[in-house]
């Protein structure tokens, strides 16, 4: 009888684990990460102060303040749910190119770090993808002020 009970107490308490932490979790972590040239996007909007809409990914639509020639900050409103959180990276590596795997000797030399900075602004779309638009550090009008270092998913 104690064993059951145990055992019973035991399933009840992982389930109840998996239950409540298993959404809470989910979301928060993207499943692959969609890297975009924001500054291709952009185009010459860039020379345009006010909102630009530069992509939609499914009911998300993203868009760049654009101030004096700089990009203010980026925007992402969802067509139901309203405004969508965006976080803010920084990297020394060009990542709007890195979709699939580059061997190291396959690599030009134009990929390689040169030292330009770029700054990433991101929001995580309805089927947990994690979408990346990248900007050189120099059309960012904070520059990377609130920007977090961007680590790849292995």
């Amino acid at each position: 009888m104690t064993r059951t009970y145990r055992l019973w107490t035991t399933v009840i308490a992982v389930t109840a684990l998996v239950a409540f932490a298993g959404p809470g979790v989910g979301p928060a972590l993207a499943k692959a990460h969609k890297h975009h040239s924001g500054q291709q996007m952009l185009g010459n909007k860039i020379k345009q102060n006010g909102d630009h809409v530069i992509d939609k990914v499914g009911e998300h639509t993203v868009s760049a303040k654009v101030t004096n020639g700089k990009i203010a900050g980026v925007n992402v409103k969802h067509s139901k749910k309203g405004d969508v959180p965006v976080k803010k990276y920084k990297t020394k590596k060009k990542m709007d190119q890195t979709d699939e795997i580059h061997y190291a000797s396959y690599t030009l030399a134009q990929y390689q770090d040169i030292g330009t900075t770029y700054i990433g602004y991101s929001f995580i779309d309805d089927f947990g993808d994690e979408q990346i638009y990248w900007f050189p550090y120099e059309m960012i009008l904070d520059g990377d002020t609130g920007a977090i270092e961007y680590v790849p998913l292995t």
